[in-house]
């Protein structure tokens, strides 16, 4: 095993304790609005695809740019729709208006 190999398994290895220990600690209410955010940041992985597919030379580099481009879409995607549904709930709601019956002498009289 290569020590750069070695390198990179450590790095992901201690990225994903560092995940969890992190996303483990965070209360319920406020998960939501951080994954949200978080999928609509996602956008650098559009990026990400777009390097990939400017350098392939072949139908797997290809296909792995096209998986990844259609994947973050969706994430980004749905990241704004989940940050746009979750803010809808906190937008004050038109009142209604009440109907306040008339008093004696606003009432239209017809007849004699």
């Amino acid at each position: 095993m290569s020590t750069a190999l070695l390198t990179d398994l450590t790095i992901f290895v201690l990225s994903l304790w560092v995940g969890f220990e992190v996303i483990s600690k965070v209360p319920a209410t406020l998960h939501t609005p951080l994954m949200s955010g978080a999928n609509s940041i996602h956008g650098i992985v559009v990026v990400g695809a777009m390097l990939i597919a400017a350098t392939a030379n072949d139908w797997f580099g290809y296909l792995l740019s096209f998986v990844a481009m259609a994947f973050a879409a969706m994430n980004v995607v749905g990241g704004y729709t989940v940050t746009d549904r979750m803010l809808q709930m906190f937008r004050a709601r038109p009142q209604q208006r009440q109907v306040e019956p008339a008093g004696p002498g606003t009432s239209k009289q017809t007849g004699s």
